[in-house]
């Protein structure tokens, strides 16, 4: 058999927004054996790999222990020789300012096969998302782009600072936080105005964005005053002063908000979404995960004696979901699904069967036992009457007891079963550990308990003592009170919805 021929992908991952990487970008992440990424990526991007996918983290901040160069284009090289597919995710734009020329050289020059994917660059999407354009009629016609890592002075002939000073445009500076206050001082001395406005922007596109104003002679002690470090984006000119009015990023309802998710990662991409649409620093770190029952010949026999049952109870989108997975198993027609009755409990779940094209019977707002077998004696009376209750291995017993106790002749079946999920191939448990968050938000009892088992919620709430707890709804607010703990909030609506609305009306009124 012919050996598979390797090639190296130089990927733009962006400024940090994850939103902003190419489609090219992530077709390559999925398709990729192995990812070599850079410290400045959102390590997000990562889950767009392949599970089986190498991650190999390629540094670039100092203190992060940085893969010196050499070795990083060794190891692209022997990668793809291996017959890898190999994507080399590079923070912003590959060809600005990353060194991306240079390892594509180094291939080039080994003879092996690359591909160049443009990335949206930091040196105009940070700008843009602190509300400044770099050129507008009103103020200049264009801009001028430099590194500041160099120290100016005596020995420094990169950057030719007297004739950036002469230069009317917008100025943006990269890598330049430590050494603004020479740079400032340089552009004065060559001809810069002290009072032209300057800006500072710090984890540009992401929710930790941090802007600072001030002009080219006070930007420095501004900048010190408010603890800006690296990574950051310097920006000099008159359109700082369109800021004001175009700030259009830090302003959104959740901006600068941590909100810790808890969900499992294939089920809380809607809620991580409406969150990150409104501006909140989003930690996703899913405690739990989705998987078969550990015994499924209870679920065979009742997919075989469907046409037995008058009705049917889904707990959960989880439980649509995996159930109707084995039923298509066993028959290829969804007509032998028979004619029994179907009740979805919230409408997150009524959804899930509506996209089958199923009609949904009852469908009782709040999982309580009580609450649902309310709903069922206002429908009819259940007395002799067969229910399948279709829901995870490990579940609340008071809901078919509740059945029960009204004369059902109830099925308690597990369609699936939730397991402990503790992968961080991102390190974002890690900086929850180091850094705490705002909100925590939970949507089952079962990512109370294993976030609780994973770090001590309790011992969380001491350290963090800011940190706020969010439930959807009553089972999940239980959950919460057997740790000793009380959530500061619990939505009203148990849906993705009205949690994320019960966050935004807390926020509004604090």
């Amino acid at each position: 058999m012919k050996k598979a021929k390797g090639i190296v992908y130089l990927v733009g991952a962006g400024p940090g927004d994850a939103g902003l990487l190419t489609v090219r970008g992530a077709e390559l992440l999925g398709g990729a054996d192995v990812v070599v990424y850079d410290g400045l990526v959102n390590r997000e991007l990562l889950d767009l790999a392949p599970c089986g996918a190498e991650i190999i983290y390629g540094g670039k901040r100092p203190q992060e222990n940085p893969v010196p160069q050499m070795e990083l284009n060794a190891l692209l090289i022997s990668k793809a020789k291996a017959g890898k597919r190999v994507v080399r995710l590079k923070g912003g734009d590959p060809y600005t300012f990353g060194r991306g020329g240079e390892e594509a050289l180094e291939l080039a020059e080994a003879d092996v096969p690359f591909e160049v994917v443009p990335g949206v660059s930091s040196v105009v999407a940070v700008p843009n998302y602190a509300g400044i354009p770099l050129t507008h009629r009103d103020h200049c016609s264009g801009f001028v782009v430099v590194t500041g890592h160099e120290e100016p002075g005596p020995g420094s002939e990169s950057v030719d600072w007297a004739q950036i000073a002469k230069n009317p445009d917008t100025k943006v500076i990269m890598m330049a936080t430590k050494q603004i206050r020479r740079i400032a001082a340089a552009l004065i001395e060559n001809g810069t105005p002290p009072k032209t406005p300057a800006a500072m922007i710090q984890w540009g596109t992401t929710a930790r964005q941090k802007t600072v104003e001030g002009t080219l002679a006070t930007i420095a002690d501004i900048a010190d005053e408010k603890g800006i470090s690296p990574p950051t984006v310097i920006v000099i000119g008159d359109v700082v002063r369109l800021r004001g009015k175009l700030n259009w990023f830090e302003k959104r309802p959740l901006f600068g908000k941590r909100i810790v998710v808890t969900r499992a990662r294939d089920k809380g991409g809607r809620l991580v979404r409406q969150f990150r649409n409104l501006g909140a620093d989003v930690m996703e770190i899913p405690t739990i995960r989705t998987a078969p029952p550990e015994y499924n010949d209870n679920l065979k026999d009742a997919i075989l004696e469907l046409n037995s049952y008058n009705w049917i109870v889904f707990t959960s989108p989880t439980g649509v979901s995996t159930f109707f997975e084995y039923f298509f198993k066993g028959f290829e027609d969804l007509r032998d699904f028979g004619g029994m009755r179907i009740a979805a409990v919230g409408p997150a779940t009524a959804s899930k069967i509506r996209e089958l094209h199923l009609k949904v019977d009852l469908m009782p707002e709040e999982y309580t036992g009580r609450k649902i077998a309310e709903a069922f004696a206002d429908y009819e009376s259940i007395e002799n009457l067969k229910i399948l209750l279709m829901r995870a291995e490990v579940a609340n017993p008071e809901l078919p007891k509740a059945l029960e106790e009204m004369g059902a002749i109830v099925d308690d079946v597990a369609c699936y079963r939730t397991e402990p999920e503790t992968a961080d191939i991102g390190g974002v448990a890690a900086r929850f550990e180091r850094e705490g968050a705002d909100w925590i938000v939970f949507s089952s009892g079962s990512t109370v308990e294993n976030f609780n088992a994973r770090f001590d919620l309790q011992a969380m709430t001491k350290k963090f003592p800011n940190v706020k707890l969010a439930s959807i709804g009553p089972e999940t607010s239980k959950a919460v009170r057997k740790l000793g703990l009380e959530p500061f909030l619990e939505s009203k609506t148990h849906t993705i919805e009205g949690l994320v609305e019960a966050i935004q009306r807390s926020g509004r009124s604090h």
